[in-house]
């Protein structure tokens, strides 16, 4: 399931960022994700099975530390792109003394915002 980039900027499960933060795998590809890459380049880069890498991107997706977008392909074939959706996961005891995760992001420009928007019109269609 992919996150909705357009929804308010709601806080993510702690026990999911916990989750994907705590697999070594997610953490390599995370390591590794330094440009938007494709799961085939993911796998590639990290050396990770295909089918794990995309066990570990739904993962990562699902915490919100990625951003799944589009590459719209001349030939139709279009594939979902990966990128680092974070700078910093902050875990922190809240006054009832309950845990909250905390994520700071890069303020996007109206260009990825649009893509963004462009990439969710295309999985629609």
């Amino acid at each position: 399931m992919v996150r909705d980039p357009f929804a308010d900027e709601d806080q993510p499960d702690l026990q999911e960022v916990l989750d994907a933060l705590d697999d070594p795998k997610c953490r390599v590809i995370v390591r590794n994700l330094d440009e938007p890459m494709t799961a085939e380049q993911i796998s590639e880069a990290c050396d990770v099975p295909l089918s794990t890498t995309y066990r570990k991107l739904d993962l990562l997706t699902e915490a919100s530390l990625l951003r799944e977008g589009m590459e719209i392909r001349p030939d139709g074939q279009h594939a979902s792109r990966y990128e680092v959706d974070f700078e910093e996961v902050v875990v922190q005891l809240a006054e009832n003394r309950t845990f909250e995760v905390g994520i700071s992001r890069v303020p996007r420009t109206a260009d990825e915002r649009l893509r963004d928007l462009w990439s969710e019109v295309r999985k629609e269609t």
